[in-house]
């Protein structure tokens, strides 16, 4: 476990719009969240932070994390970075999330963006991906790429999401935690897409916990 430092910060929140036929397809919703750091737990095994966007904060997917390590007998604390259509390169220039590596409280680093179906998207998963890898590495910290899904209307694509986040989390020697592909399997097995919010996108509660649980899992928390 890493020592706990507080760390007083302000974060800008930025929208971006995105078209329907944008390669990451995201959300035009306006919700964002940060967690303050005072909520961390002194005595907790691992210290996590997650930057991404509504598919993160839609639901507290980081508390969800929380619970379910708890279901385990593992204390976690976790941090979010996540505004609505950001990017990880979005992130990354605001500065925020360099500050928060850098200062060696995180055991893991959990990033996602839009599903990134597309060359444009894949290049920013791999790249802007290269950034956070060498600073995870310079403070000891794990990355993780939490593999995220396609809207329904996209469904045609859901190969090519799987294979660009698997691609790039193994470019920059990162965890993957395939949630994606996990939902894609049950949808094949099933034909139930429960895991979706009725917006045909954002994750339903149900989805949101399943997704909780294959990161725990991948991250091998124990």
């Amino acid at each position: 476990m890493k020592t706990i430092r507080l760390i007083s910060s302000i974060f800008i929140l930025l929208v971006i719009s995105c078209t329907p036929n944008s390669s990451f397809e995201y959300s035009l919703s306006t919700d964002s969240s940060e967690q303050p750091d005072d909520s961390f737990d002194p005595n907790a095994s691992y210290n996590i932070l997650f930057v991404g966007n509504s598919l993160t904060y839609y639901n507290n997917l980081p508390g969800l994390v929380k619970e379910e390590a708890a279901t385990r007998g593992i204390i976690i604390n976790t941090r979010m970075l996540a505004s609505s259509n950001y990017a990880i390169v979005d992130h990354w220039a605001e500065g925020e999330v360099q500050t928060l590596i850098s200062s060696g409280i995180y055991d893991f680093v959990v990033i996602q963006q839009g599903p990134s179906s597309q060359e444009f998207g894949f290049n920013m998963l791999v790249n802007s991906g290269a950034d956070y890898a060498n600073l995870c590495q310079a403070n000891n910290t794990r990355l993780a790429y939490y593999m995220v899904w396609p809207a329904l209307v996209y469904y045609h694509t859901f190969d090519n999401v799987i294979a660009n986040y698997t691609a790039a989390a193994e470019a920059n020697n990162a965890i993957l935690c395939p949630v994606g592909r996990r939902w894609k399997e049950h949808f094949d097995q099933t034909n139930d897409f429960s895991y979706y919010d009725p917006d045909g996108f954002h994750p339903s509660l149900e989805g949101s916990r399943f997704a909780a649980e294959v990161i725990v899992q991948s991250l091998n928390l124990q």
